[in-house]
């Protein structure tokens, strides 16, 4: 390749030099560290939605059930009501 260098200052009146190679290196490195950062964001996502199907069959299990105590609930209600409201009346 030669000697190509790329020159970034950091500070006025200084300056470092890096060779098109450690550049080069530098930017695989910076690639990798975002694939690996990328896919560890992936498996969350990929988790996370796997929970919320999980998440969402239970909740239509359960919702149906819950759906029957409550009006089970009622109706007792309903029943005891009635059945206070006929005491009441005798006396």
């Amino acid at each position: 390749m030669g000697n190509a260098f790329l020159s970034v200052p950091l500070q006025p009146g200084q300056s470092f030099k890096f060779t098109v190679l450690e550049t080069l290196d530098r930017i695989k490195e910076e690639f990798q560290f975002l694939q690996a950062q990328y896919h560890s964001l992936k498996l969350e996502c990929e988790k996370l939605a796997s929970e919320k199907t999980e998440m969402q069959r239970h909740y239509i299990m359960v919702s149906p059930a819950s759906l029957l105590v409550e009006l089970f609930r009622m109706h007792l209600f309903q029943k005891n009501l009635k059945s206070s409201d006929r005491k009441q009346t005798k006396f």
